[in-house]
């Protein structure tokens, strides 16, 4: 793929790094092991899907986004019930033990390759890709097994979701028509509206009772977005039913701070980033150590050859 100038045309990839090695983790056997018996089964499907997305999506920036916090004050405040079920007795954020070890190994596996990772203190990697989207003038494919990021979707700015709800080698391309095809909205800030209507129990967002997914999309695309939709509930000349508009009045404190929650942030304070993928590791040798130490060589050789071939 290359531009009118016959330079490379530019193309930038968004990781959700936990989306990938949470999948990775429970996608692959425990039985993976290091040389001394400790389980890498994350670390090496981390990697695995890395080199599949580089060779099937080629872009030439990437970016792993991190969550420095997985569960931010200003949405807590606003939603008390945010991710609330998944608080670890230490206040943590519920994982497997086998895989919080892992995580270290795949941050020191990313910076001998010279990939650049960032998050944000205060925020959530969702925001850190919603930042670097509206930054960025080039194409953008977001990668995540998070439906909370189809509100980035936009085709006028050429943004896509590698959706791997199914596994990275079965993602769907998620576009403005794929959303309307599967969930009768049109564009992303109305697939974001709908799920504030329509909730979502794995983020402890409880939706509006009674009011489902279609008829969410429905009343989304009548009244335009969600703020028109609430204050339509205040009128009733407006064409609401009755039992729709006790609804959506009955449940008027949700739908003010669940917007809140679902939107993504998107002026997260980030550095300026060199996002090209580096034509070489940054680290020869600590990406040797690291290969020796846990057993990795098949899954960093594939990257390798999957970066020198994002380059041709």
């Amino acid at each position: 793929m290359t531009s009118s100038t016959g330079a490379p045309a530019q193309k930038l990839m968004l990781l959700d790094s936990a989306s990938l090695y949470f999948r990775a983790f429970h996608g692959v056997p425990e039985s993976i092991t290091a040389p001394d018996g400790t389980p890498v089964n994350a670390v090496r499907g981390f990697l695995d899907s890395l080199a599949h997305l580089l060779t099937t999506y080629r872009p030439t920036r990437l970016v792993a986004c991190w969550d420095d916090d997985w569960r931010p004050a200003f949405r807590v405040e606003a939603l008390p019930s945010y991710k609330a079920h998944r608080v670890a007795p230490d206040g943590g954020e519920e994982a497997p033990d086998l895989l919080l070890p892992q995580v270290d190994v795949i941050v020191d596996v990313l910076a001998a390759l010279g990939l650049t990772r960032v998050g944000a203190p205060g925020y959530e990697a969702d925001d850190v890709m919603a930042t670097l989207t509206v930054r960025s003038t080039d194409p953008v494919d977001v990668v995540t097994g998070d439906r909370d990021l189809f509100q980035l979707v936009d085709d006028d700015l050429d943004v896509r979701v590698v959706y791997c709800g199914k596994g990275v080698r079965k993602a769907d391309l998620v576009d403005q028509p794929w959303l309307h095809t599967k969930y009768g909205v049109s564009t992303g800030q109305a697939y974001a509206d709908m799920a504030v209507l329509r909730g979502d129990p794995s983020d402890g967002l409880p939706g509006v009772p009674g009011i489902g997914e279609k008829t969410a999309a429905a009343l989304i695309n009548r009244y335009g977005d969600l703020a028109a939709l609430v204050a339509a509930a205040d009128d009733p000349t407006t064409g609401l039913s009755p039992g729709q508009r006790r609804k959506l009045l009955d449940a008027r404190d949700y739908l003010t701070a669940a917007p809140v929650v679902v939107n993504t942030a998107r002026d997260v304070p980030l550095p300026d980033l060199d996002d090209t993928l580096p034509r070489e590791p940054a680290d020869l040798d600590a990406l040797g150590a690291l290969v020796h130490r846990w057993g990795i060589q098949s899954s960093v050789e594939r990257v390798l050859t999957a970066l020198v071939q994002s380059r041709d």
